[in-house]
């Protein structure tokens, strides 16, 4: 566990969230980024064994964003950010929003705690990791944009 990712709040120890995001139009946003690196899709290459929409998450993680969400109220939505390094060719990938920085291309999904939780399996019970099943994920995420 790391302390240094912990925020004391009303005399008990939480996970820090990485951005607060107050909207005009909707909810105000509780988001937790995710780094993840997305393969490279070569079109005809066997996808046997590739990890495509790598998406675990830690036990903590979703406590965090629980109690946060607790402290922030009912005008606040918890929501995941996984921002993709995308390990190939951007045209080899399911993602029609890219973004160059660095010369190396990045994508972005988000997804709402709940419905991760819901759709989440026990991935590792030692790391205390779920995850969504790659195709259920896929389908399951939306642009950041839309939750803005």
């Amino acid at each position: 566990m790391n302390e240094a990712r912990k925020t004391v709040f009303a005399g008990t120890s939480i996970k820090s969230f990485d951005f607060l995001v107050y909207s005009d139009t909707g909810p105000n946003l509780i988001i937790d980024v995710k780094g993840r690196q997305f393969p490279d899709m070569i079109p005809g290459r066997a996808k046997r064994g590739l990890k495509t929409w790598e998406n675990w998450i830690t036990r903590e993680d979703v406590d965090g964003l629980g109690e946060w969400w607790g402290v922030f109220g009912p005008g606040f939505w918890p929501v995941l950010v996984f921002a993709y390094w995308l390990r190939g060719d951007p045209t080899h990938s399911p993602f029609e929003d890219v973004h160059l920085f660095k010369n190396r291309c990045y994508a972005f999904t988000a997804v709402g705690l709940e419905q991760y939780v819901h759709a989440a399996k026990p991935r590792s019970m030692k790391w205390r990791t779920i995850a969504v099943p790659s195709g259920q994920f896929s389908n399951l995420v939306k642009q950041v944009s839309q939750f803005m």
